[in-house]
């Protein structure tokens, strides 16, 4: 039987789990996939949190524990979230030995609260490294406007990133360059930029899910000729930015120091529109150099009938213009579009960790009861 997801993995495609919970954790499941599906690492956000802490009663004896101490909402939903994520990073402690450490990675993200706060950003970051203390930690941060210098100043520090939220090709240039700008400082900080790595994570899904509503609405043949396109086109124009950024004169001094490249991180690869196929962000993105995390469903469908067909991205940036060419032909103000999706997603987060409190709360309570 074919492997697939072995063939991703060797086309350069490290392939992380986009999910967490203490029952994967605790039933075997995150070693299993480590095991037999070539999974590499895990990515978390206040949704996934949420999610597993509603779910079941796995989290139940530890409530009773910060009960017993006395431990507030939000110190009880640190040491929920951070517990598991630190369990995860001991997890993945032989893949990320093997590695070098560029995979075995497990990201845990800031209070999305703070997303439009820079220094409440970089205290939240840096406590999030603190208290989960283990080197294959990635601590999340937005590319919000706010977050950029975030990014900067937390890498400075000599702490590993995954910098997320990223729609624009344009966004991602300035999260790379605030990368660099981290690692030009941390260098001179006294950090070793070797043990210093970082992802960016760029939204695909959701491009195709806004664009595709605006196109409808236009309904001429020529808009609805586009749906489909914008996403994996956006993704293929955001990986050519990152082979530009990562070959200039800058790059080559801090290559030269040891530093690694911020690889591009294809989030968001369910495919949310039933029309298109399950494995449609997963297949048309498979170049070197990068990650794809992707929910279990996902992961399954690639293993059962992806395409792996070779680098389906390298060299095609002219093509990938040439849709956002027709796009705004078509009547797309695509700058709108990504201003709308770092909306909704800040909020979307925002939403996830209010839920995330009230399900601790809840828990809380009755523990106390």
């Amino acid at each position: 039987m074919t492997d697939i997801l072995k063939q991703l993995s060797d086309a350069g495609v490290s392939i992380w789990l986009d999910d967490l919970s203490r029952e994967r954790l605790t039933s075997g499941n995150l070693a299993e996939l480590i095991r037999d599906q070539h999974v590499v690492g895990v990515t978390t956000n206040p949704t996934i949190f949420a999610s597993a802490l509603a779910d079941g009663e796995a989290y139940d004896a530890q409530v009773r524990e910060l009960v017993e101490r006395g431990a507030d909402l939000d110190a009880a939903v640190r040491e929920l979230t951070t517990s598991d994520v630190r369990n995860a990073c001991d997890l993945f402690r032989d893949v990320f030995a093997a590695s070098g450490g560029v995979d075995g990675r497990v990201s845990i993200e800031v209070d999305p609260r703070l997303a439009h706060d820079t220094d409440a950003t970089v205290a939240e970051a840096l406590d999030l490294w603190k208290a989960v203390d283990r080197p294959n930690l990635l601590v999340k941060i937005p590319a919000t406007e706010a977050g950029l210098p975030a990014i900067t100043r937390v890498i400075a520090e000599g702490v590993s990133v995954n910098v997320t939220l990223i729609f624009s090709v344009e966004r991602h240039r300035a999260v790379m360059d605030a990368y660099l700008a981290g690692l030009e400082q941390a260098k001179s900080n006294g950090h070793d930029p070797r043990s210093i790595h970082s992802v960016a994570s760029f939204f695909v899904s959701r491009v195709d899910t806004e664009v595709d509503k605006r196109l409808d609405a236009i309904g001429t043949d020529e808009a609805k000729g586009l749906r489909g396109l914008a996403a994996v086109a956006n993704a293929r124009l955001a990986y050519a930015a990152f082979e530009e950024t990562f070959s200039g004169a800058r790059w080559e001094s801090l290559a030269e120091a040891g530093a690694n490249k911020q690889r591009p991180l294809w989030a968001s690869t369910g495919t949310k529109n039933p029309d298109y196929p399950d494995t449609l962000y997963v297949d048309e993105l498979v170049v070197a150099a990068t990650v794809n995390t992707m929910p279990e469903k996902t992961l399954r469908a690639v293993a059962d009938h992806g395409r792996i067909t070779g680098d389906t991205v390298t060299g095609r940036a002219a093509e990938a213009k040439d849709v956002y060419d027709r796009l705004a032909a078509a009547g797309i103000d695509v700058d709108d579009v990504y201003r709308a999706l770092e909306d909704e997603g800040v909020d979307k987060f925002e939403k996830s960790w209010a839920e995330l409190l009230e399900t601790v709360r809840g828990q809380l309570d009755r523990a106390k009861s």
